[in-house]
């Protein structure tokens, strides 16, 4: 991305404390945009601030809290400017086979992955389509495409942001307001190594050749990525070098999904 693409840009990143959260703020930030960098968890929010300086502020907010979603972004917009770029990240992923799947479980994941999408997108696309410019991306997963075995929750949940997100796009294009998703294949990230256990490397390959007892392809490509894959991708569908591109998914897998 150009080093000052985004120069006088008001970025949001939510879950942005660690993983693809936080190489989306990486990104940005190298861009020239002043982002506000949000997750629930203030301790890695503070370290990537310190790290990354003025450019990034830290923001603790849970994006399953309606009210505080609204008064946060008042606050971003107050002390940054308006926001220009919206990019969903948070996300939680509880495993289980469907028909064991528990109630809480079930509305957790909803929560963060789906509703919270909702909340970011409400409070910040109205002032967006107000002002007649802006670009947001969420971040989805290749499986809100193709059917994962243990992951129904996870996979509906982000059907749901998927659609909502292009819903959104139809509904705010006329007022200048892109919408895009970014879906994931397996990416290197903490969510991701907690689905390994102990032998990591095997797992890693394993996702990489393939499973056919779990109904999975493997990775064309022979590469898991790494987070900075997927923040590439989201830096180049806020910019204006995709102006023209809204309701689009584009999926950031290595070809694992075959596009299915």
């Amino acid at each position: 991305m150009l080093q000052s693409e985004l120069v006088g840009t008001t970025a949001v990143v939510t879950g942005a404390g660690q993983g693809i959260g936080a190489a989306v703020v990486r990104a940005l930030s190298a861009a020239g945009a002043a982002v506000a960098a949000v997750d629930r968890n203030p301790g890695p929010l503070a370290a990537l601030a310190e790290e990354l300086g003025g450019s990034v502020r830290p923001y603790v907010l849970d994006v399953t809290d309606a009210a505080a979603v609204e008064a946060t972004v008042e606050l971003v917009e107050r002390q940054l400017g308006p926001v220009g770029v919206l990019v969903n990240v948070a996300g939680i992923l509880r495993t289980s086979p469907a028909v064991e799947l528990s109630d809480q479980d079930w509305a957790d994941t909803f929560a963060v992955n789906s509703t919270g999408v909702f909340h970011t997108c409400r409070a910040v696309g109205g002032r967006m389509a107000e002002r007649g410019s802006g670009a947001i991306v969420t971040v989805g997963s290749n499986a809100a495409g193709v059917p994962r075995a243990g992951m129904a929750a996870y996979a509906a949940s982000k059907a749901a942001a998927t659609m909502f997100t292009r819903c959104l796009g139809l509904e705010l294009a006329r007022s200048g307001v892109r919408c895009n998703i970014v879906s994931p294949g397996s990416t290197d990230t903490e969510m991701q190594r907690a689905l390994w256990g102990d032998d990591a490397e095997a797992a890693e390959r394993r996702v990489v050749d393939g499973d056919p007892a779990g109904w999975r392809v493997g990775i064309p490509l022979g590469r898991i990525a790494q987070p900075t894959d997927i923040a590439e991708a989201v830096a180049f569908l806020v910019s204006d070098r995709a102006r023209h591109i809204t309701m689009h998914d584009l999926y950031v897998d290595g070809g694992a999904t075959l596009r299915a």
